[in-house]
């Protein structure tokens, strides 16, 4: 489940800022004077509570932002999820702790890693979407909102139609997922992926995130995948640097799920 850090990381230009900056801007100019573009934060693999998820938090806390985090239901006990909630003691209204599959386990034999894939019968699709929300519900009580988070971001229709039936306001998945989601059940699709990106040579790297973050605010909702327990101090120094500009810039509106579903 672990990867190396990702190369961009390695290697941040010494001009990071002003590009960023400057990608942001003109972004939001394409995307209509009168547009204002929503910005999501989703962070995956939660339940643990180590000094990287602490700093994380502290960075969202420090910028007062919207977090989703998407909580692996049999990963989170009672004592982790106390010092979880404690860590974001003074931003409560600004998380949205909701659900990441189960266990986040590989059920398929061939192809791409999916927990919820098409390899595995309805009953247990079934069965594991319900646990891991009885057991979120139980933890977290009223801090639990109903949005499902697929572990490696695929998953099957049947799985798209069982949330939809049981009472889940959406998904979030990547961007570009198939199959798509039954009408009526938003997709918040995150579309800029800052830590599990495969571009081997850092300079790539840096030309793909902007383009993603000019792609995605020209279309109108910008969605971020972190993963925190990929971070180096060049990635924190990052987001800290893309909370700040985020918040700065005119035509974008930080939010989490239950803003973007109103």
């Amino acid at each position: 489940m672990f990867r190396p850090v990702a190369s961009i990381w390695r290697s941040v230009p010494a001009d990071v800022a002003p590009v960023l900056e400057r990608t942001l801007a003109e972004a939001c100019g394409q995307a209509g004077a009168k547009a204002t573009v929503p910005v999501f934060f989703r962070a995956d693999d939660v339940a643990i509570p180590g000094k990287q998820f602490v700093r994380l938090i502290e960075l969202f806390t420090l910028h007062r932002m919207p977090l989703c985090l998407a909580v692996v239901p049999a990963w989170l006990s009672r004592l982790r999820w106390r010092e979880c909630r404690k860590m974001a003691a003074d931003i409560p209204e600004l998380c949205c702790w909701h659900q990441h599959g189960w266990r986040h386990a590989n059920h398929e034999q061939w192809g791409k890693k999916q927990e919820f894939g098409p390899a595995r019968p309805l009953s247990a699709i079934t069965t594991d979407i319900a646990r891991g929300g009885r057991r979120l519900r139980s933890l977290l009580d009223k801090d639990f909102y109903p949005v499902f988070t697929p572990p490696w971001n695929r998953c099957s229709l049947e799985t798209l139609q069982t949330l939809a039936a049981t009472g889940y306001r959406a998904v979030s998945r990547i961007r570009g997922s198939f199959p798509l989601s039954p009408e009526g059940f938003p997709d918040f699709q995150v579309n800029v992926d800052l830590h599990t990106r495969r571009e081997l040579k850092p300079a790539v790297g840096w030309r793909r995130l902007m383009t993603d973050f000019k792609q995605a605010i020209t279309g109108g909702r910008c969605g971020v995948m972190i993963h925190h327990r990929l971070m180096n101090d060049a990635a924190f120094d990052f987001l800290e640097l893309l909370l700040k500009k985020i918040a700065a810039q005119k035509g974008l509106q930080p939010a989490h799920f239950k803003e973007l579903i109103g």
